[in-house]
């Protein structure tokens, strides 16, 4: 079954929409499989409590079972327990038959015993890590940040399938997550205007920029993803694109109005979209990022032209991308100013977390 393979592929450190994206399946067998495979994300704690209760009396814990058995669990019990269209039969037989061909055979008798002692009947949770199905750590920070109430929102949320919006233009609609439609906008773009775009794939700000009628220059790290912007622009002499080198080095000397730094980040405003951040995030990772982030901003700086304005965006909840970065580029550039911030929650608001800050530049007296 594909939906076993991308989540084998997954938890090697791939990303499931891309490899969604990238399967060869029909659109029946793409909404079944996409089901699968974000469930089994989303609800991964929930699964691993549910196979242990399952078993009983101790008999297996979820951590030391082979990585191919513990998957074809977690899809069996998925299955079984929060869909409707898979009879529990064909849910079982499957599971079981990918261990086998995952060369798993003496593990056949274990998943087939447990699964079939799935049903729906509500089960206790034991603790609010596995009810939300979410890292404590994680829970921790948010509900120091954002109090108790608010934690469990972002916990729910990223339990739930993210809601498609859609967005009107004048190239037709466009699938746009509302939260990421209001950063655009923050950089005050009129016609004729210039644009740096530094972390421009997938495009979609950037094509929101080119409604506009600015002039952009697009950039990204990754060729090949700049590659299928090309074809979803549908490129006018209106954009450029650039690829720069890992750490953003500019390859042209050329100052612009205004500047998008849509950075990298950890992603934790996107857990419904992206649950297996979740698994993979560890604390220490946080600082990391925040050194690539606020070298990016840096160089993203050394192309602003005085009295222009630059965005710096992330779709992260945590303070050291965002409120941390920005205190770290004030605190090395005296002509900066902060003119607003923009911060959204999943849970309390639609659509992805994010935050934004707009900073500007003043204009030198002699200028």
């Amino acid at each position: 079954m594909r939906a076993y393979e991308i989540l084998r592929k997954t938890e090697a450190g791939g990303y499931a929409s891309d490899l969604l994206r990238a399967a060869p399946l029909d659109p029946r067998d793409a909404g079944l499989a996409s089901q699968i495979v974000f469930g089994v994300l989303r609800f991964r704690a929930r699964l691993d409590f549910l196979m242990e209760h399952y078993a009983g009396s101790g008999r297996i814990r979820s951590q030391r079972l082979d990585p191919e058995v513990r998957t074809a669990l977690q899809m069996g019990i998925f299955q079984l327990r929060y869909l409707e269209r898979i009879p529990a039969h064909a849910a079982v037989a499957d599971s079981v038959e990918l261990v086998k061909r995952a060369g798993k055979r003496s593990a056949a008798g274990l998943v087939n015993a447990v699964l079939r002692k799935v049903d729906r009947d509500p089960v206790v949770w034991p603790n609010r890590e596995v009810d939300l199905s979410c890292p404590e750590w994680l829970l921790e920070r948010w509900e120091r940040r954002y109090g108790t109430e608010t934690a469990g929102r972002i916990g729910r949320a990223a339990l739930v399938e993210p809601e498609t919006f859609v967005r009107s233009t004048p190239a037709g609609p466009r699938i746009q997550d509302i939260g990421a439609q209001s950063i655009v906008p923050l950089l005050g773009l009129e016609r004729g205007m210039s644009l740096l775009d530094l972390c421009a794939a997938p495009g979609n700000k950037t094509a929101q920029a080119l409604e506009v009628g600015a002039r952009i220059v697009a950039c990204d790290v990754h060729f090949h993803r700049l590659r299928q912007m090309r074809g979803f622009l549908q490129l006018t002499p209106g954009v450029s694109l650039v690829v720069t080198d890992g750490t953003h080095n500019l390859p042209f000397r050329a100052r612009f109005d205004r500047i998008l730094v849509d950075a990298p980040c950890s992603g934790t405003g996107t857990l419904g979209r992206n649950p297996e951040i979740k698994w993979r995030l560890r604390q220490e990772d946080l600082r990391d990022l925040q050194c690539r982030q606020t070298a990016l901003v840096a160089h993203a700086l050394e192309a602003l032209a005085p009295g222009g304005r630059l965005v710096y965006a992330t779709c992260s909840l945590e303070p050291e991308e965002n409120e941390e970065v920005v205190a770290a580029v004030l605190s090395r550039e005296s002509r900066l100013t902060v003119k607003s911030t923009l911060h959204r929650v999943p849970g309390v608001h639609p659509g992805d977390g994010f935050f934004a800050a707009v900073l500007e530049s003043e204009i030198p007296e002699n200028g």
